[in-house]
């Protein structure tokens, strides 16, 4: 691993590449189908088919331009601009035509497994949520889009011949043969948080210990809201932790559902006053996962062994705040942004704590960092709580919540 200087006495670590799930395997096509939740299905006859213009028109000249379609009919949304790029697709600012109301649309290119796979992980984790929750980015509705054609997304229709290639395609792991080679794309219609991310709000901002207890209260509820939903993030980092201000106040907003796992139980019927309520039964911190995914310097020890469950959010979550509180950052050689990352010295390598754990697990982290740190002595031990190397000496998201509560309320 080499090592630059980074300015202002920084440390700049070459990139690893942010590991990535495996394309399923022979042995991991059972396990994946068991997480195919049934949700309500809504009808999705091939009358309801819209074409491509009916949804996306832009008004901007950009790198992959949409279908001249889009500009024959009145659309749903208009595309402002483009506010981010990566590997996997684009993300847009735009406008819903009919409300007003600005939206972030994401456009998705289903061309490859690994693709349709990290598209419908995102589509599973965000549509399985039959509640919303303020922490949580929404989805509003998802679009299907092949050659001209859209198509509303739901989970479990049967009907809909393109979602269930896409399903093969994920569980197989490679392309399906016969079908023709038209692009497919995935629109996620989302609430749009004009913030940005967690890296850019609080690193262009003088520390204040009053936000970074309100993010700590708000990480902490959104995280116990997905495994109290059966989801498991496993890429939780500040790049995928988006900041909304249109209330006035900065509110987080968990992101970027791609690497998340839904994780199905059995299902049965409970009474919830006078209704009946079908619960899907699974510890979810007895759901074990084996692919190792997520970004090095948030993942947790076990997770580099890729035998892991939901408790390493906890840990994912902890490395977030203590870099959070202390501002402890590094400088990414590859994209040149200084994000918050917890690490651990070497010689002249810096180390994810994750790693250094699993290399030692006797080591003891020296938290806080800094000795001028304003960190209470209830945060430093509720960090070192959720960075044991054991997982089964971590809180659970339902206990790190209440003791979040009560050391913010201390502070």
């Amino acid at each position: 691993m080499e090592l630059r200087s980074g300015t202002q006495g920084r440390i700049t670590r070459l990139r690893r590449g942010c590991k990535r799930a495996e394309p399923p395997n022979a042995n991991m096509r059972r396990d994946v189908s068991k997480v195919l939740r049934p949700l309500p299905v809504e009808t999705n006859d091939e009358e309801e088919l819209m074409e491509e213009g009916d949804c996306f028109s832009t008004g901007f000249h950009k790198r992959d331009s949409l279908h001249p379609a889009m500009f024959f009919k009145t659309p749903r949304y208009s595309l402002i601009r483009e506010v981010g790029r990566g590997s996997y697709g684009v993300v847009y600012e735009a406008i819903a035509r009919r409300s007003g109301a600005r939206v972030a649309v994401k456009k998705l290119r289903c061309d490859a497994p690994e693709k349709v796979e990290l598209a419908l992980a995102e589509f599973w984790a965000l549509a399985s949520l039959e509640k919303k929750h303020e922490n949580v980015v929404q989805l509003e509705e998802c679009v299907l889009q092949r050659n001209e054609m859209a198509q509303k997304m739901s989970h479990g229709n049967k009907r809909n011949k393109q979602y269930l290639r896409l399903v093969e395609t994920s569980l197989k792991g490679e392309r399906i043969l016969g079908y023709p080679e038209e692009p497919c794309y995935l629109w996620f219609v989302m609430e749009f948080c004009d913030g940005g991310d967690l890296n850019q709000y609080i690193l262009s901002r003088r520390p204040d210990p009053r936000t970074n207890r309100i993010f700590m209260k708000q990480m902490t509820s959104a995280v116990a809201f997905l495994h109290k939903n059966n989801i498991v993030h496993r890429d939780l980092k500040p790049d995928n932790i988006l900041i909304s201000q249109k209330s006035g106040s900065p509110v987080i907003k968990v992101s970027d559902f791609g690497l998340s796992k839904v994780c199905a139980g059995l299902s049965c019927m409970e009474n919830e006053g006078d209704n009946q309520v079908n619960k899907n039964m699974v510890n979810i911190n007895k759901f074990w996962l084996s692919s190792a995914c997520g970004s090095d310097f948030y993942m947790a020890p076990e997770v580099w062994e890729g035998h892991y469950t939901a408790k390493a959010d906890i840990f994912a979550l902890g490395i977030i705040i203590w870099a959070m509180i202390e501002r402890i950052t590094f400088i990414d050689a590859e994209s040149k942004r200084e994000l918050l990352g917890t690490y651990v010295r070497q010689g002249t390598e810096i180390v994810p704590v994750g790693e250094a754990l699993l290399e030692n697990p006797k080591m003891v982290l020296n938290i806080p960092q800094k000795s001028r740190s304003i960190m209470s002595e209830g945060v430093k031990r509720l960090l070192q709580d959720m960075l044991a190397v054991n997982p089964q000496d971590r809180p659970d998201a339902s206990q790190l919540e209440v003791r979040m509560d009560q050391v913010t309320c201390a502070a």
